[in-house]
């Protein structure tokens, strides 16, 4: 089997820069709070992902300069800047720094599903050794929680509408337009508005949010213990 790369999108939390649009719910402090639970949840859900399947697991940060905030983060772990560009150039760069580590698959995630679930993953990749060139899990706005690729695939990530509901739609545009079979898994919510955290207390109170997955959820201890703080 080839090795699995998995790439961590982050950045550190910091009040009035993380989570602007919950901040105008619950306040700044509060929004970088929340940001950091949901980061430390997903690390650990990347980094349970990576321990299964022996996999190299890199955090790629921005901005460039905060290296040391996330290694405060996550101790122990690799990291690399983003780099410049829009988010389809710096996730072209994190799958390209994978595959040229040497992994021959690569998997990406951020940190705003800190309750997606782990079998999920696993599906993605399932999909790719089933022959899918990528696959995705969508995302209930129009995104997606995460993209795995079976080798660099730049053109799913050129010129995208990033951080807009037409995100998912138009990648299965342009895997079509390629000729690449991209598979499209269950989806799951992430957070980042406020009607979000509606959706986010219902999956930590064991309901299935409608549209998402009936795999279980992630526990995500680290978001609890923020919601009740």
């Amino acid at each position: 089997m080839t090795r699995l790369g998995i790439g961590f999108m982050c950045k550190p939390p910091v009040a009035g820069l993380s989570k602007t649009r919950l901040a105008a719910l619950v306040g700044a402090e509060r929004a970088a709070a929340l940001a950091r639970a949901f980061l430390l949840d997903s690390a650990a859900i990347a980094r349970q992902l990576a321990t299964r399947e022996h996999a190299a697991l890199t955090a790629f940060h921005a901005p460039d300069d905060a290296g040391a905030a996330m290694a405060a983060l996550l101790p122990g772990w690799a990291l690399a800047p983003q780099g410049e560009g829009d988010l389809g150039a710096r996730m072209g760069h994190a799958v390209e720094r994978l595959f040229a580590d040497g992994a021959g698959r690569a998997l990406l995630l951020g940190a705003d599903a800190p309750t997606l679930p782990p079998a999920l993953l696993e599906l993605l990749l399932a999909a790719l050794r089933d022959g899918a060139d990528a696959a995705v899990i969508p995302a209930l706005d129009g995104g997606y929680c995460a993209i795995a690729f079976a080798r660099p695939l730049p053109e799913l990530l050129d010129a995208m509408p990033w951080s807009t509901p037409a995100l998912l739609a138009a990648t299965q545009a342009r895997a079509a337009e390629t000729g690449l079979r991209l598979d499209m898994l269950q989806a799951w919510h992430d957070v980042d508005e406020a009607g979000d955290l509606e959706l986010l207390r219902l999956t930590l109170d064991g309901a299935r949010p409608p549209g998402c997955s009936p795999l279980p959820s992630f526990r995500a201890s680290a978001t609890r213990a923020a919601l009740q703080a």
